[in-house]
C-alpha cells in the first residue's frame, strides 16, 4: 500500500463512520505513523508502507471510526501556533479559545509593570502557556483540581520551558490562592454545557473530553456565578477579569456579573459573530 492508497482508504472508511474532513483525518493519522510533516505527504505518495505502519495506521483508523479525537490518538494539538500534549483526562482546547488568550495576552501587553495572571480551571495549560509565552514579563498562577489534568499541564509547560514563569497549583475555585494576592488578569475557560445537553453533544466530545470540563451545572452557569462572586477580591486595581461562555449564555452571564458590582466592558464576538467572552472590571 502506497502512502496515497493509504490516505484514499482512510478517508473512505473515516467517511462511512460520519467523521468530519475525513481526508484531513486520515492524512493527520498517516503524518503521525510516518512522523512527517502533513504537507510532506504529498511529496511522498509512491512511497510504500511497511506491515508495521499499516498495522500502526489500521488501529489508528479503527479508534477514530469510534469517534476518539484525533487529537488524543496523536497525543497533542495546536493552539496559538505551538503544540500541547493533551489527553483522555483535559479538554481538547477548541479553535474560539485562541481569541480569549489573545485578548488576555493583549491586556497583559499594555501594562507598564510586571503583569500578574491567574488562569482559573488551567486543564491542558493551553491559556496559561499562551500568555506566557506571548507576555515574557507575566507570571501565571495556574489552577486546576483535577490532579489528571494538572499532569497535563505540567508537562505542557515543561515542554515551552516555562517553569520560571507558570506555577501550577492544584486547588478548587480559589481555595489555594494565598488570600493576599492579587491579579491583573483572571482568565478562565470553565466548565459551561449545560448537564442535560452533555449527551447531545458529538461523540468525540460526549464520550471522550471529561465531564468535569463540560459540566457547568443544571443551566451551564455554575462557574460563571462562582467567579462573579468570588473572583472580585483577587483582581488588582484596574484589573480585567476574561471569560469564555457558552452559546446563548452573554445576556445571563452580563446579568449575573452586574449584580456582583462588576463594570462589564464587552462581550467580544468568536469567529461566528456569536458573544463569547465577557471582559470585565471593578469600579
Amino acid at each position: 500500500m502506497t502512502v496515497l492508497e493509504a490516505i484514499q482508504r482512510g478517508a473512505e472508511f473515516l467517511a462511512r463512520k460520519g467523521v468530519d474532513s475525513p481526508r484531513l483525518q486520515a492524512e493527520l493519522l498517516l503524518a503521525h505513523v510516518l512522523k512527517l510533516p502533513r504537507m510532506r505527504l504529498y511529496l511522498n505518495f509512491e512511497r510504500p508502507l511497511t506491515a508495521a505502519e499499516v498495522d500502526e495506521l489500521r488501529g489508528l483508523m479503527q479508534r477514530r471510526g469510534r469517534r476518539e479525537p484525533v487529537q488524543h490518538l496523536v497525543g497533542s494539538t495546536s493552539f496559538c501556533g505551538f503544540e500541547l500534549a493533551v489527553n483522555r483526562h483535559v479538554l481538547v482546547p477548541r479553535p474560539e479559545t485562541e481569541i480569549l488568550a489573545e485578548l488576555g495576552w493583549q491586556f497583559l501587553n499594555t501594562l507598564n509593570t510586571e503583569a500578574v495572571a491567574l488562569d482559573f480551571g488551567t486543564g491542558s495549560g493551553c491559556l496559561a502557556v499562551a500568555l506566557a509565552l506571548q507576555c515574557p514579563r507575566a507570571r501565571v498562577t495556574a489552577l486546576e483540581i483535577s490532579p489528571d489534568a494538572l499532569e497535563v499541564a505540567r508537562q505542557n509547560v515543561e515542554r515551552h520551558g516555562l517553569r520560571e514563569c507558570v506555577q501550577l497549583l492544584p486547588s478548587d475555585g480559589f481555595a489555594a490562592v494565598p488570600e493576599e494576592a492579587r491579579f491583573h488578569l483572571i482568565i478562565s475557560n470553565p466548565p459551561y454545557i449545560p448537564t442535560g445537553e452533555i449527551e447531545t453533544l458529538q461523540p468525540e466530545v460526549r464520550a471522550f473530553d471529561p465531564r468535569l470540563a463540560l459540566d457547568g451545572g443544571a443551566d451551564g452557569l455554575t462557574f460563571v456565578r462562582r467567579l462573579a462572586a468570588e473572583a472580585g477580591s483577587r483582581l488588582a486595581p484596574g484589573g480585567r477579569l476574561m471569560l469564555e461562555l457558552g452559546d446563548g449564555q452573554a445576556a445571563a452571564a452580563r446579568e449575573i456579573f452586574v449584580r456582583q458590582n462588576w463594570i462589564v466592558e464587552t462581550v467580544h464576538e468568536d469567529y461566528s459573530q456569536r458573544p463569547r467572552f465577557l471582559i470585565a472590571g471593578r469600579a
